[in-house]
């Protein structure tokens, strides 16, 4: 006799956030509230990106006034939070295009031919956080991008490629050169 399995489910459902229902309501109190929880994580995800206080402050503007004219759209497909995040990352890539990034292509280029050196070690990236930020704001655009979404945001190879619009390889070049970078940084101490 076998035990039926259970049935587990994978995801809960994401419950109504009450400051964001009374922001649908044009509660300007709450419109406050919700700024002041969100405000600080949100200016630092666009600040990895960007790299610039000036543009993170603009990004964190546009993102707040963005999310509070389209909370009708929000719908509980995720979190608050990351819908909000969501829309700084955009803004913030968006920033970044402003000032041209330098991301190439690498499939339009005969780059993916040349052989990488030898993967750097893992280990040696065990620094102090703050050197490591450092390092990290010393990175081209293109660099710091792709290893900012990865790293810090969490999110995959492919769904930068799509976010930044270019192949995936371009995202796995741009990332292995930001990390081989970065360790350059580190070892030689130029932060």
């Amino acid at each position: 006799m076998y035990a039926k399995p259970m049935r587990l489910e994978l995801t809960e459902p994401i419950l109504h956030d009450d400051l964001v229902e009374q922001c649908k309501r044009g509660d300007s109190r709450a419109f406050t509230a919700i700024y002041q929880k969100y405000a600080k994580a949100m200016y630092n995800t666009s600040l990895r990106i960007v790299n610039h206080t000036g543009d993170a402050e603009d990004v964190i503007q546009e993102a707040f006034t963005d999310a509070f004219r389209s909370l009708d759209d929000f719908s509980y497909k995720s979190t608050f939070g990351a819908w909000l995040k969501r829309i700084v990352i955009n803004k913030s890539i968006n920033q970044l295009r402003k000032r041209k990034m330098d991301l190439i292509d690498i499939e339009k280029t005969n780059v993916g031919n040349v052989v990488e050196d030898e993967e750097p070690n893992e280990e040696e990236l065990a620094l102090k956080v703050e050197d490591i930020k450092k390092a990290v704001g010393l990175l081209p655009n293109g660099y710091r991008t792709v290893l900012t979404l990865y790293l810090f945001e969490g999110y995959d190879q492919e769904e930068i490629a799509e976010i930044l619009g270019v192949s995936h390889a371009t995202v796995r070049t741009q990332y292995m050169r930001a990390k081989k970078k970065l360790l350059q940084y580190i070892k030689l101490g130029e932060l």
